[in-house]
């Protein structure tokens, strides 16, 4: 996911005294995941304009491209952790990578049918391997290398998130979208030959790209195969740490208000790119390769700069203060978008996601905050699982389109970032359980 939490247990080497010149390449290795789940979500915003005309769809049908991505991560979340405590970490990555690999495949026939269904089949299936991914590499890079670096080396690996999220609408932009757009008239009044022959070539678009992605990600399979990596065991909580007396999880209010806000975070996070390109048509009469450009090149790079930013400034702010400002300001640059039309409306968008970038952890962090030992375990299984927001609020965007127009469709992340305000000035200081 693109919010990137760190796990909250910790794990150490089985061989503590290797030489972190050891850890190099399995470090490299690892780090790839971070840039290979963050360009799966990153290239969404891409298909669904382009699904869109390919399977002839309206907004909330193609809004269904994110719904079955982060379905999967709901319900695969805790059968990946599972596995991995059963069969260990490097069986959880490369089994990831093999579901990921065979979902990217799946686009062939999928764009070869003209199902969107398929299609939906294809994301479904790319995101359960995700899950595994997501599960294992926060873990394993903090134990490839020495501890007093440990959260250099995550915040390293982290930063190619940032990555993902400017290279991905980019690929789409260059191999994905055709930049023909007819409305449905025009399409209407074509000869049934010509049409299929759009439609069809439209779907054949997404093979090259996904197929190459595929491969990619079966040869990073093969590396981890043969690659040796360090064990990583899991420290025995403290001895004197009693969870079975600390009570109902859900006795400590400021947690729930932590879950709600990161399911809204989420579907904010998830919708305000989703809809960018359909949005910056509509209000701008931007062209979709342009604004797939832009998506990636001041989207996506803004968001990555806003984590640097952010933690920077986080040294000299309290993070709920800072996630307050934060969030009064995405309300007002989603209220300029929704009322004003051009490239002010198209450029409030674009500024969003710098202000995005530290809401996730920091809702994620002040969710787990004097929970007890007992609790943060399950505490952040649950804020993890609350990203199922992802899959609930893009739909409402495309209802509320379909019903009007996409730019009051920015009235659902309008209401979403509006709860994470709620959550900075008062929900985090809800009453703790002692």
């Amino acid at each position: 996911m693109a919010g990137g939490a760190a796990s909250t247990t910790s794990y150490t080497t089985a061989s503590p005294g290797s030489k972190s010149a050891n850890y190099l390449f399995p470090f490299i290795l690892v780090t790839s995941l971070f840039f290979l789940w963050a360009l799966i979500h990153n290239l969404s915003p891409i298909l669904i304009p382009h699904l869109k005309k390919a399977c002839r769809l309206t907004d909330t049908q193609s809004s269904f491209i994110d719904s079955a991505i982060f379905i999967a991560y709901f319900l695969l979340g805790l059968p990946a952790g599972y596995f991995m405590k059963r069969f260990g970490f490097k069986a959880g990555i490369v089994l990831g990578l093999l579901i990921y690999a065979a979902g990217a495949l799946l686009f062939i026939p999928a764009a070869n049918s003209g199902e969107y269904s398929f299609f939906l089949l294809a994301l479904f299936v790319i995101a359960s391997g995700l899950t595994f991914l997501e599960t294992a590499a926060n873990p394993y890079v903090t134990i490839l290398g020495k501890p007093e670096t440990a959260t250099l080396r995550l915040n390293l690996a982290q930063c190619f998130n940032g990555v993902g999220a400017f290279v991905g609408p980019l690929i789409g932009a260059e191999f994905i979208l055709s930049g023909k757009e007819m409305s449905e008239a025009e399409l209407n009044a074509m000869p049934a030959a010509e049409l299929q022959a759009y439609l069809s070539a439209e779907a054949a678009a997404v093979k090259m790209p996904y197929t190459i992605i595929g491969i990619v990600v079966i040869l990073i399979a093969v590396l981890f195969i043969f690659t040796k990596l360090p064990d990583i065991k899991e420290q025995h909580e403290a001895k004197d740490a009693k969870p079975e007396n600390e009570g109902s999880i859900f006795r400590h209010r400021h947690l729930i208000a932590a879950i709600i806000t990161q399911f809204f975070y989420v579907g904010a996070q998830v919708g305000v790119n989703a809809f960018f390109i359909r949005f910056a048509r509509f209000a701008g009469n931007m062209p979709e390769k342009e604004a797939a450009y832009l998506l990636g090149a001041v989207a996506g790079l803004g968001f990555m700069i806003g984590r640097f930013v952010g933690t920077f400034l986080m040294r000299y702010i309290k993070p709920h203060t800072l996630l307050a400002l934060y969030a009064l300001l995405n309300v007002i640059l989603v209220l300029i978008a929704m009322t004003t039309k051009g490239d002010v409306a198209i450029w409030a968008v674009l500024a969003v996601p710098f202000f995005m970038s530290i809401m996730f952890p920091t809702i994620f962090s002040l969710g787990l905050e004097g929970l007890g030992v007992g609790h943060t375990k399950l505490g952040s299984s649950l804020l993890v699982m609350s990203i199922a927001g992802g899959a609930i609020c893009p739909p409402l965007m495309g209802l509320v389109s379909d019903a009007s127009n996409i730019q009051m469709a920015y009235l659902v992340p309008l209401a979403c970032f509006a709860v994470v305000l709620w959550f900075a000035v008062k929900g985090y200081k809800l009453d703790r359980a002692s």
